[in-house]
């Protein structure tokens, strides 16, 4: 007889505090025009992400979708909330370096992945398509803009 221990998984959420996750999400409608329940999937979702580059050291290899593109850009325009998250979180300060080239559809699942594998719950409505180029959260980074 085997026994089976459930393993609880975290949210994104859960690595700020409530008033933090308020001001991100409230930001995050209203800058990109979302509903409330939308902007906090989405902030849910990007500081998952990039909690998960930071703490690998792997934020060269992913991306966000284009669905939550949108969340990191909130993240990072809060600068001096940024730079003091990311100092407590994984002990340096992770640059945004955008590269919309390589938004695939297999990039997605793999990130997707690698947010799971780290113990965090994945939205999969929000990776489950390869992510294009959209204003206003496209960066001039890619031949989408």
């Amino acid at each position: 007889m085997s026994t089976s221990v459930a393993t609880e998984t975290r949210t994104g959420r859960s690595l700020v505090t409530g008033i933090e996750f308020d001001m991100l999400a409230a930001f995050c409608a209203d800058e990109y025009g979302l509903e409330r329940c939308v902007a906090d999937r989405i902030i849910d979702q990007a500081l998952a992400l990039v909690f998960v580059m930071g703490s690998t050291g792997q934020g060269d290899t992913l991306a966000p979708s284009q669905q939550v593109d949108p969340g990191w850009h909130t993240l990072i325009l809060h600068t001096g909330w940024y730079a003091d998250w990311c100092e407590k979180s994984f002990g340096y300060f992770l640059h945004h370096q955008p590269n919309s080239k390589v938004r695939t559809r297999g990039l997605m699942t793999t990130v997707a992945d690698r947010i799971r594998s780290a113990g965090f719950e994945v939205d999969d409505r929000l990776w489950g398509t390869a992510a294009e180029c959209n204003a206003p959260t496209c960066c001039g980074d890619g031949p989408c803009c």
